[in-house]
């Protein structure tokens, strides 16, 4: 009869020890490691009530297709040194086409102010508006098709018109919801 190897028999267990001991202590890790994420979690919520453009209150960059169905504009080439209203609109919205009265009846006072206006209907009848409320008298408006849908996804917009003041450096200055009063337009434009 053949007796066991003691050392052998040591060196298995030691191993079997070691092996164990290893797989607890890459438990106790990873239990470590999720409670920390855990935590994260609950101490910086993701925000997701606070709208795009007052996490971001400068002049966002968006495409604005032109009246001539084919030119591109993009607002990041507007620049800086004057004011910029953006204004969207539907063109057969009644409460739009009374703000944009309004705004040609203010245009003097609006004259150093860059103004965008864009909808989201087809280019046809944005230049249908367009050329009924003779537009092209203005050279500081222009007028557009907002391409992607930027305008009502980044404010957040559900009504229109929609109005948004950025000052000379490109920063946010007022958000008016479902149209303004030409006063408060005006103070918005104060330096």
């Amino acid at each position: 009869m053949k007796l066991a190897n003691p050392y052998n028999l040591e060196k298995e267990r030691l191993l079997t020890f070691v092996t164990n001991m290893a797989c607890m202590k890459l438990k106790q890790l990873l239990l470590v490691f999720f409670s920390i994420m855990s935590l994260s979690v609950y101490a910086h919520p993701a925000d997701t009530t606070t709208p795009p453009y007052k996490k971001y209150p400068t002049l966002p960059a968006f495409n604005i297709l032109l009246m001539d169905s084919a030119t591109t504009f993009n607002t990041f080439n507007i620049e800086e040194g004057r004011y910029t209203m953006l204004m969207f609109f539907s063109t057969d919205c009644d409460h739009c086409q009374m703000m944009t009265d309004t705004l040609k009846k203010s245009m003097h006072d609006l004259r150093n102010v860059q103004i965008c206006m864009v909808a989201p209907q087809n280019i046809s009848e944005i230049r249908a508006f367009y050329n009924r409320n003779d537009m092209k008298r203005y050279r500081n408006v222009m007028m557009g098709k907002d391409i992607d849908m930027f305008f009502h996804k980044f404010y957040q917009a559900y009504y229109v018109p929609d109005i948004v003041i950025y000052d000379k450096h490109k920063k946010l200055v007022k958000f008016f919801e479902g149209g303004a009063h030409m006063k408060d337009i005006l103070a918005a434009l104060q330096d």
